[in-house]
């Protein structure tokens, strides 16, 4: 029991120690908000946000892999767009019973992450031209589809899946703090896990150290098309309805998440530590910005500043790198 205890303490510590920036980030902004809004501290509120963060939590974890894959991914949006109005549609339009309309838009969600990987990893094709492209596939599957308009969903088994409680806890929190588990001990302790930092880090390293590159590539977008998928359902189980315009800039709330939380951009740095509080920071910032009444225009500005801002800071650290690599070779 106490060599458990004292490996938990450390984790902690490591946690704390490798993410100190991030953390009194949120700290200050924490503070600053509080002193803001008397809402802010409230339970309900509180709980709220960690409801609303749970949506791009579920894609910056798919987005962390990725990124530390070295690629980047477009289409999450779209494919959370395209996945939660096929799903509510096939339920009432076409009266599919709800586990296969589940089963079926976990699929085709998973199917897009699939084609993306396969294209990135057999063809060669940029990560950012596929996923582009896919992007705007699954948007307009969204909306042919679903005629444009939102289809509305009164289906109480099926709402419950992001509208009800274990306890005092919100499900879609439960499922967070599971994918954060899962994805935590993939990343850490795994080979697979391994294997994305290898291949991230130095592609020609890893084919040489017997690395399934294309193998590592194809499931890592597939799960990234997985968990877009799932975040899909569970929004249009929030919100009653499965909605063709939903999705817009939630690939970018994702990148944005991960590159606060220390993820390169350039490939094989990250951690799902970093990312969860990447994801906090930017799901407070929206949440603080709610509750002061800013207008959803100037939100997106206050958006589009924090992640210039988090890829001038990714992009510093990655030159300071070369900087000192290059002064250690001459030296």
């Amino acid at each position: 029991m106490k060599k458990n205890e004292k490996f938990s303490n450390s984790m902690a510590v490591d946690v704390v120690r490798s993410n100190l920036g991030i953390i009194a980030v949120l700290l200050l902004i924490g503070i600053a908000l509080s002193l803001l809004s008397d809402v802010f501290l409230t339970y309900d509120n509180l709980i709220s946000v960690f409801r609303q963060i749970s949506n791009n939590m579920y894609l910056a974890l798919g987005m962390t892999l990725v990124m530390i894959l070295g690629g980047i991914d477009l289409s999450v949006g779209s494919i959370v767009a395209m996945c939660g109005t096929l799903t509510v549609g096939l339920m009432v339009t076409n009266g599919v019973p709800m586990v296969l309309a589940i089963s079926l838009g976990l699929l085709i969600g998973t199917a897009a992450g699939f084609i993306n990987g396969m294209l990135v990893a057999m063809f060669r094709v940029p990560s950012f031209i596929v996923t582009l492209s896919m992007m705007n596939v699954a948007k307009g599957i969204a909306y042919v589809y679903s005629g444009g308009r939102s289809t509305r969903i009164m289906n109480s088994s099926f709402n419950v899946i992001g509208t009800g409680y274990i306890g005092f806890l919100p499900l879609p929190i439960l499922y967070m703090i599971i994918m954060i588990v899962i994805f935590s001990i993939l990343l850490n302790y795994s080979k697979f896990g391994t294997y994305i930092f290898a291949v991230g880090g130095n592609r020609e390293s890893a084919h040489l150290s017997g690395v399934p590159i294309k193998k590592v590539e194809i499931i890592v977008f597939t799960i990234a098309g997985f968990l877009a998928a799932f975040a899909g359902i569970i929004l249009s189980s929030r919100m009653y309805s499965g909605q063709p315009s939903v999705g817009e800039g939630y690939e970018l709330d994702a990148i944005a998440a991960c590159v606060l939380g220390g993820v390169s951009m350039s490939g094989g740095v990250g951690r799902i530590s970093g990312t969860i509080f990447g994801v906090m920071v930017i799901g407070i910032i929206s949440n603080g910005l709610n509750l002061m009444n800013v207008s959803s225009y100037w939100q997106l500005i206050v958006k589009g500043f924090i992640i210039m801002i988090a890829v001038l800071i990714d992009t510093q650290k990655g030159r300071q790198n070369f900087v000192t690599k290059l002064l250690a070779r001459k030296y």
